[in-house]
């Protein structure tokens, strides 16, 4: 479409071609594989390794690329690739870029699936990885060895909501020659765009918000050509690549993922004012919240502080346990980013597998609470979380 146009308006207008059939929304290609015309064509398919063309589902398919296509629209990105999801994403990404000898640097704040991939089974294959703290940014360029290759971080953090500046970890990367990889799944693409700040490449659990409203899986990895080119071929050949299905949920779901962006941050903003100062809660995080230690850089680089609010109870473990049991109306799920409000407990559930020493390293303390502030009323929302409150 014509370069023009508003990326909000690409989000919506940005489809396929359209088939004879003249569909005014965008079809969905629910097959496995496609044909040929000829027997040289079908030839010429498997030996020119044309983009494309399609062969195979896993390798490409109509409905994968529309949505992957946006994504890189709303990143500012050059190529993309698609995968089954989030995990799998992170996982490619690390699999793809680095080999035996190599070392990475990574937040300690990372989601606790990400943490055992760098723990337990890249060592496995000879990759070794260092932890660095996102509240201590000038730490880094001391960690850096001859045969660091790759510097991995989510910002904001999950659970604890920790930024970092985006611009002068890209700098640093650049200079040093380490590929610089932004999880960007709480943010996402309307909210902060990672590439502008110098991130080689962007990476998306599309299961949170992309989706909206927790129905399907996927995930997305976005930025250099040259860098997907390979996560594309580790993807196609051991077989993560995102089915169609998911696919057309969405690329259709993208269509209102600013509308959506704007409500969650406006409603988690006003929960996050209304925990301040509560006789229950002896700490509040959310990007915008000017208490918030790193509020100057997310006024930077984000355009607004996005669905999730972190709050510490006091009491602990037990008076967690008893918030979320008083709970009428938010959920009690490990999703995040739906349609619909959440609650959840990182110690005992996303991050159990940390020890408590790591737990407290980033911030994970037994009495912090989650909440995924979803499309409902703030008013019905304030009201849920502040009678749970006081139970």
């Amino acid at each position: 479409m014509e370069e023009q146009y508003s990326p909000e308006t690409l989000a919506v207008r940005m489809q396929n071609r359209r088939t004879p059939e003249k569909e005014h929304s965008t079809p969905l290609f629910l097959t496995s594989s496609f044909v040929y015309d000829s027997a040289e064509d079908m030839a010429d398919a498997f030996t020119k390794d044309d983009p494309e063309v399609n062969i195979y589902s896993r390798f490409s398919n109509p409905t994968v690329d529309e949505f992957v296509d946006k994504m890189c629209m709303l990143e500012g990105a050059e190529a993309g690739v698609a995968t089954a999801t989030g995990m799998a994403a992170v996982f490619n990404t690390f699999m793809s870029l680095l080999q035996a000898g190599d070392h990475m640097l990574s937040a300690s704040a990372v989601f606790g699936s990400t943490h055992t991939i760098l723990t337990k089974y890249m060592p496995k294959w000879g990759i070794s990885s260092t932890y660095f703290d996102m509240n201590k940014p000038e730490t880094i360029e001391a960690l850096i060895r001859p045969e660091t290759k790759l510097l991995y971080l989510e910002t904001p953090s999950n659970p604890g909501l920790d930024l970092i500046d985006l611009e002068l970890v890209g700098e640093i990367c650049r200079r040093r020659g380490i590929l610089f990889v932004v999880d960007n799944c709480f943010a996402t693409p309307v909210l902060q765009k990672p590439i502008h700040f110098g991130a080689d490449l962007v990476i998306h659990s599309a299961t949170k918000f992309i989706d909206g409203q927790g129905r399907v899986l996927g995930g997305a990895v976005l930025g250099r050509k040259d860098l997907i080119h390979d996560i594309y071929l580790m993807t196609r050949n051991t077989g993560p690549s995102m089915s169609p299905f998911n696919a057309w949920v969405l690329s259709k779901s993208l269509e209102t993922l600013t509308l959506r962006m704007e409500r969650h941050s406006a409603s988690a903003l006003g929960l996050a004012k209304a925990l301040e100062g509560h006789p229950e809660v002896s700490r509040v995080r959310y990007p915008f919240l000017k208490s918030h230690p790193q509020y100057a850089i997310a006024q930077k680089q984000m355009s607004l502080g996005g669905g999730i609010v972190a709050f510490e109870l006091k009491g602990g473990l037990v008076h967690g346990r008893r918030f979320l049991n008083s709970l009428k109306m938010l959920s009690r799920t490990n999703n995040l980013g739906d349609s619909r409000s959440i609650a959840s407990h990182p110690a005992s559930t996303t991050h159990s597998k940390l020890s408590e020493a790591e737990r407290q390293l980033v911030g994970i303390t037994p009495g912090l609470i989650r909440v995924s502030v979803g499309l409902e009323s703030l008013v019905d929302i304030e009201r849920d979380v502040l009678q749970a409150l006081s139970a």
